[in-house]
């Protein structure tokens, strides 16, 4: 099963360990050695996932929106990304250098094209630039990958 994750980043804590317990909840049941994440590793519920699913025995595959994608994150996640990066069995690549939101959406609808099934943690609302969540999701629906959205309720961003 190759499951891919979009969501948004900069989760209040208590949103982001309600989110955690959620991924963990669904590599319940799940075969490890059938198990693909695929990811841009990005923090946040992407790296969530890249890291429980490689903790259960999975395989983790990521997709590098930009050459630049790193920089953009922040500074004190960059060990956390390159350790990611560094277990990837696959590397996915969308050509373009600058870390922009048209790189994201090229680098989203790699992710969704190389998936099985779309978790998307995110809250509903229209994406607040392009290539954001809702954005995603959007895309998704479009060609046909399934999506489960996981979003707490009552949270807020």
């Amino acid at each position: 099963m190759r499951i891919g994750i979009t969501g948004h980043r900069r989760l209040p804590d208590d949103v982001a360990a309600q989110v955690k317990q959620e991924l963990r909840a669904r590599l319940e049941g799940v075969n490890s050695a059938d198990l693909v994440a695929i990811s841009c590793i990005a923090d946040g519920p992407d790296n969530w996932w890249a890291e429980l699913a490689l903790d259960a025995g999975g395989r983790l595959e990521v997709v590098l929106p930009a050459t630049e994608y790193c920089e953009g994150l922040p500074s004190e996640f960059h060990a956390g990304y390159d350790r990611l990066l560094g277990r990837a069995v696959e590397v996915h690549r969308t050509g373009l250098t600058e870390s922009t939101s048209e790189a994201h959406q090229a680098g989203s609808e790699i992710l969704v094209g190389l998936s099985d099934h779309l978790l998307a943690v995110w809250d509903g609302l229209p994406a607040r630039g392009f290539g954001g969540t809702a954005d995603v999701v959007k895309y998704a629906h479009e060609v046909g990958v399934p999506v489960t959205v996981i979003w707490p309720a009552g949270a807020t961003r």
